[in-house]
């Protein structure tokens, strides 16, 4: 594909890229309403949230390896159309239940569109001219995620739209990319006539994932990190994915290539990945409730001022992927990036309730130019270490591993956030003379509008004060993503689709193609 027909095909995968990922965020500041008008409980709002993330991340790498096996344009059509009758259905609901079997619906729709666009741009393009596209895909990402609560909360603060928008607005974009990949994506597919496919690798996997994803979710919640539920589910998900990866090294066509991953660089950058992940979804995602429960600011105003780190996403994607594709090296802007990331949160680690604005909208700036940097440049190393053959397996790979980290690191730092505040909370109205027994101190079930104004001051202080912690949880996970791009080798990008061999030269590796 040409240039020209390249950018006409990325604007239809962008379109559907966006859609996928907006739909994980634009519903977060809705959630209590959507709930509360399907008179849902407290345990089905978790589920609403959890639903979709289990299927959307367990099922990432399966469909990475089927558009190894099957035509990748036909599978991505089918995604398309399973989300947006998924997203549809979702707006349509008359209770709790049905949302939640439709969340699940719509996540595995979800997690087929986040790994296929990036599959697809690497069948279509050469690893060294692949970061100028990359470019565009880390804004989409930076734009969906940072200002996918912003639009959530223009819905819900306007009353003739409803909270049922939220899940309609991916039909619409769904529908002009479809017709859109159906006339511009144009790509070279070769038959595969003993393809087979490995059901129960995938089967294991996606049990042993989704059992380690609950245990996440609930534990410190639900039930302690040292129970015997923890010890139940830790201990299935490590039989399921320990028979998962006997299973994957003896079948033929493995979900998760494990010869792949085992490999230094590629294994060196699902960790630093894991670690970015972690770092910037568990850390940003607890902006919104900071600038909102400690600052006052309303869920609208919240997401303005988020601003700043996708700003800075933004831009250093654009001109990091630019400078991949003149260059062909990729390691110097992965450290430079999560050196960044660990700065931006090193100065975020310093924030309370009194901090200036200006320095918070410099330290998110930082995180997003750090996030801009690694994300995307670590998918391409390891896209670039595989032959096409394996592209998608890859792909699927480090991007399970990136959503893995993201969900570990909320449900960590929920926990840490929660206690913190808790502990504060309680010092706070023993300083003014009220009796904190009987759970008075659960900042879980504290109405601020209907508290007198000392005790909303404890609380505010108390969230704002707290949520520094998690920021410098958060430097010291993105440290350990810098010393894992610090051991990668100094690769040259190859400027072909394809692998054919490796020749050695000089102190670099580059790799020959055809």
């Amino acid at each position: 594909m040409t240039h020209r027909e390249v950018l006409r095909a990325l604007s239809g995968l962008l379109m559907v890229l966006f859609a996928a990922m907006v739909s994980s965020t634009v519903v977060s500041v809705a959630l209590p309403q959507i709930v509360g008008s399907l008179k849902g409980t407290q345990s089905q709002y978790t589920w609403v949230v959890t639903a979709t993330l289990l299927a959307s991340t367990a099922s990432t790498p399966v469909w990475g390896k089927l558009a190894d096996l099957f035509d990748k344009k036909r599978l991505l059509q089918v995604a398309i159309v399973i989300f947006a009758v998924a997203s549809l259905a979702c707006g349509l609901v008359q209770n709790t239940g049905q949302l939640i079997a439709l969340r699940a619906v719509q996540g595995l729709g979800m997690g087929a569109l986040q790994v296929l666009v990036q599959v697809i741009i690497g069948a279509m393009v050469s690893p060294k001219e692949r970061g100028r596209y990359n470019g565009y895909l880390g804004g989409v990402m930076a734009v969906s995620t940072v200002g996918g609560p912003l639009l959530g909360g223009a819905i819900t603060d306007t009353s003739w739209l409803g909270w049922e928008w939220c899940f309609f607005l991916a039909v619409p974009i769904c529908v002009i990319a479809f017709a859109m990949l159906s006339r511009t994506l144009h790509l070279a597919e070769t038959k595969k006539p003993d393809t087979k496919v490995d059901y129960l690798g995938a089967t294991l996997i996606a049990a042993g994932v989704s059992l380690l994803l609950l245990w996440v979710t609930f534990v410190g919640n639900d039930f302690d990190w040292i129970s015997w539920q923890t010890g139940a589910m830790v201990a299935g998900s490590i039989v399921l994915l320990g028979a998962a990866t006997v299973v994957e090294t003896k079948v033929r066509e493995p979900v998760v290539p494990l010869h792949v991953i085992k490999r230094r660089d590629p294994a060196l950058a699902v960790v630093a990945s894991l670690a970015v992940g972690m770092a910037m979804f568990g850390g940003a995602v607890f902006l919104g409730q900071y600038f909102q429960i400690s600052r006052g600011f309303s869920p609208t105003e919240a997401g303005l001022l988020t601003i700043p780190m996708m700003f800075g996403v933004l831009i250093s994607s654009a001109v990091a992927g630019r400078m991949v594709s003149i260059s062909g090296k990729v390691k110097p802007y992965i450290l430079t990036g999560t050196l960044v990331l660990t700065a931006g949160f090193g100065m975020l680690a310093t924030i309370d309730h009194t901090t200036s604005l200006w320095f918070m909208g410099v330290g998110m700036f930082l995180v997003g130019t750090g996030v801009g940097m690694a994300m995307q440049n670590l998918v391409l190393v390891v896209q670039n270490s595989v032959p096409l053959r394996e592209l998608g397996a890859a792909s699927g790979a480090i991007t399970f591993f990136r959503s893995l980290g993201g969900t570990i690191g909320v449900s960590v730092l929920g926990a840490v956030l929660a206690n913190q505040v808790a502990s504060k909370i309680a010092s706070g109205l023993a300083a003014l003379g009220i009796d904190v027994t009987g759970g008075a101190a659960d900042a879980s079930s504290l109405d601020l509008e209907a508290m007198p104004a000392p005790v909303v001051e404890v609380v505010r202080a108390s969230y704002g004060d707290a949520t520094g912690h998690l920021f410098l949880i958060s430097a010291c996970i993105a440290v350990v993503g810098f010393v894992a791009a610090l051991f990668l080798t100094p690769i040259r990008l190859r400027e072909t689709v394809d692998i054919v061999e490796e020749i050695a030269v000089g102190e670099e590796t580059v790799l020959g193609a055809k």
